[in-house]
């Protein structure tokens, strides 16, 4: 009955079209009404504390690395690099995008961020040159979804910080899985440029090669300092964060100049505005997850999953199937929230590996960004594109079938997440 009156109680605020974190809080009066403990101190203390944590502390400085990295120059730098690496090839743009989305990734952490950056700078290039417009929106978004798998991904500090997962651990396990999402897209790419008469761009000379390199090098550097820090424990993710921040800021303002004073008013204040839609939404998540251990919302999913316990594959089968569905209509941040605290157990309980399980959450949740009729990333793409969101969904599809063969892959091999991690922690 608990879990009829959860799900009744949530899907009822969104059907009227609540703001999410309205919706969590809705959620956890009711199901206090419903234990006969509603008191509005407890909803007040969880609320604090749920904003109230260190490793959070890392997602408003990675937000306000990205805003300096789009305004202050590096994400231009990084397209630059990519050109004149394999602009030159049959259907370069598109790997252009697809090496763009991989470098950006590392930088930014953020879907939207890199989604927003790269159409801004490639859809006009790819349709100037003759690429369907419609397929390139589709790769670009596709391209952008790396960006919560690798490290310094946001989604990665969120699942970290609700489950108790080592938020370390699941950026170093996220660097092979990030790669393959990029080599899927680059696959489905070679055969849909195959059928474009596209001519290529012509061959960067060395000397074009070097410069866009060392013009871009400081923004290279962001991803080692940030992976190798993190490996040699000479910072914690949220310390990253704040190097990431700090880093960007210097390259943006002393390096490039590209980023002026009178500009980072508007930056920060951005960024700043983001963040707190997050802190909000993770905050009133705290006290519906608080609610939902007390109702032991846990122990009933269980024990409808009882069937599968048996069978590990089986029931992260059932479970990516679930996410797969709820994310088509829920953002990536409130699937996170709501379905960590209610899933982890069940995970645990199984004996499956629980970063391993955070990858594979995270990547299915990803792929949600560009399944409609939700789909922040196609959103956004929509916007710059100038298309409509049917339009974009055609162009995606190709993309998205090879992304959730990697989560296949991944499902089928654990050890493509587990034996790596053992060599990069």
């Amino acid at each position: 009955m608990t879990l009829i009156i959860f799900l009744g109680s949530l899907f009822t605020g969104m059907a009227i079209g609540m703001p999410l974190a309205f919706v969590l809080l809705l959620v956890s009066v009711v199901l206090m009404l419903h234990l006969d403990l509603f008191d509005a101190q407890i909803i007040a203390q969880n609320l604090i504390n749920g904003a109230d944590s260190f490793p959070l502390m890392a997602v408003p400085f990675f937000m306000l690395a990205g805003e300096i990295m789009n305004t202050g120059g590096l994400s231009k730098r990084i397209v630059k690099i990519a050109m004149t690496l394999v602009g030159h090839k049959r259907g370069g743009l598109g790997y252009v995008a697809i090496l763009a989305s991989l470098l950006l990734a590392s930088l930014s952490g953020s879907a939207v961020a890199d989604a927003a950056a790269l159409s801004a700078l490639l859809i006009p290039m790819m349709v100037a040159a003759g690429h369907d417009r419609k397929r390139s929106a589709g790769l670009i978004a596709a391209g952008s979804i790396i960006a919560p798998v690798l490290p310094p991904s946001i989604n990665f500090i969120i699942f970290g910080v609700v489950s108790g997962v080592s938020i370390s651990k699941l950026f170093m396990a996220g660097i092979v899985p990030g790669l393959m999402m990029a080599v899927a897209l680059a696959v489905a790419w070679y055969f849909i440029a195959r059928g474009e008469e596209v001519p290529p761009s012509p061959k960067a000379s060395r000397a074009e090669v070097l410069r866009s390199v060392i013009e871009g090098i400081w923004a290279l550097g962001l991803p080692l300092i940030i992976v190798f820090g993190l490996k040699f424990g000479i910072f914690t993710p949220t310390e990253a964060a704040v190097v990431a921040a700090v880093y960007s800021l210097f390259v943006a303002m002393v390096i490039y100049r590209e980023l002026k004073w009178s500009q980072l008013y508007e930056v920060i204040f951005s960024s700043a505005r983001t963040t707190s839609v997050v802190m909000f939404l993770i905050a009133a998540a705290m006290v519906s997850s608080w609610l939902v251990n007390i109702a032991d919302l846990p122990g009933q999913l269980a024990d409808l999953m009882q069937p599968f316990m048996d069978n590990p594959q089986l029931l992260l089968v059932v479970i990516m199937l679930v996410v797969i569905a709820i994310g088509m209509v829920m953002d990536a941040a409130p699937v996170i929230l709501i379905l960590t605290p209610v899933l982890m157990p069940a995970v645990t309980q199984a004996g499956i590996d629980p970063v391993y399980f955070g990858v594979l959450f995270i990547l299915n949740i990803s792929i949600s960004l560009i399944t409609p009729p939700v789909g922040t990333v196609l959103n956004v793409i929509c916007g710059v594109a100038k298309l409509r969101l049917d339009e974009v969904v055609r162009g995606v599809w190709p993309f998205l079938i090879a992304q959730l063969l990697v989560l296949v892959l991944l499902l089928a091999f654990p050890a493509l997440v587990l034996v790596p991690l053992k060599y990069l922690t």
